[in-house]
């Protein structure tokens, strides 16, 4: 049974800054910039289905759009969209444009990701 006010709980019962900790911090968030916006791309569940495909596989716009169950101009959007943040690449060859995960980092980020959704821990990510 939920503790009562428990909103009460979450925040310090006295206000102290640790001046030194806020002052490195305060520098250190600074290169978060841009996160957001990898984030929000891969907060498409479309979107993500797609970067997990291209991590594992060098695909054209037609077999996204197969793998994720949409037409072509769909794929093509979401594909576009992850081009233009460099969350993936693309290649023409002759008369199909093949796809691929932008590079390693991204790849990793989508692996590290999974296996923490896949985890049994108690959140969001396992209900």
């Amino acid at each position: 049974m939920p503790e009562k006010n428990s909103e009460q709980n979450d925040v310090c019962e006295v206000f102290c800054v640790n001046k030194e900790k806020v002052e490195r911090l305060k520098d250190e968030v600074e290169s978060t910039k841009g996160l957001a916006l990898l984030f929000k791309a891969l907060a498409d569940d479309t979107r993500v289905k797609i970067a997990y495909a291209l991590s594992r596989e060098e695909l054209c716009v037609c077999d996204v759009a197969a793998i994720i169950g949409s037409n072509i101009a769909t794929a093509s959007h979401h594909l576009r969209f992850l081009r233009n943040l460099g969350l993936a690449r693309q290649r023409k060859e002759g008369k199909f444009v093949y796809y691929s995960i932008g590079n390693k980092y991204i790849e990793a980020l989508i692996e590290t990701a999974l296996e923490h959704a896949t985890r049994e821990k108690p959140g969001i990510l396992n209900r």
